[in-house]
């Protein structure tokens, strides 16, 4: 029982380990255009993750779009690469809370949360 015990109190403790965050992603060769994806028929309560370019190994690699199972209060970003003073940075994608429009202000306090003429 003692071992049983002390295995799990192991066990748990590397659960609590924190772990640095992902270093940024910075390249000085811009990546390839994206590829052309045929996107499947809509599935209710998933979100379409589109395929983008990764830096592997010393050299773009291309990952296919999938669909992702949707999460509500959330919008789904997708990686972009934006060139920086020369150099392109891979900007993480995944999800956000809040605002689904892109316009700054939080769902929770824009009167139209989804308006596609935020201009």
């Amino acid at each position: 029982m003692k071992k049983l015990l002390i295995a799990a109190l192991v066990a748990g403790s590397f659960g609590s380990v924190a772990l640095p965050a992902a270093a940024d992603v910075v390249i000085r060769t811009a990546p390839p255009p994206p590829r052309d994806e045929r996107i499947p028929a809509a599935r209710h309560g998933y979100v379409w993750a589109p395929g983008h370019w990764e830096w592997r190994h010393g050299r773009y690699v291309w990952t296919n779009g999938k669909w992702l199972r949707e999460r509500h209060g959330y919008a789904y970003r997708a990686p972009t690469w934006v060139e920086r003073d020369g150099r392109w940075v891979m900007e993480r994608g995944g999800w956000r809370r809040g605002d689904r429009d892109g316009d700054g202000v939080p769902n929770r306090f824009d009167d139209h949360p989804n308006n596609p003429r935020r201009d």
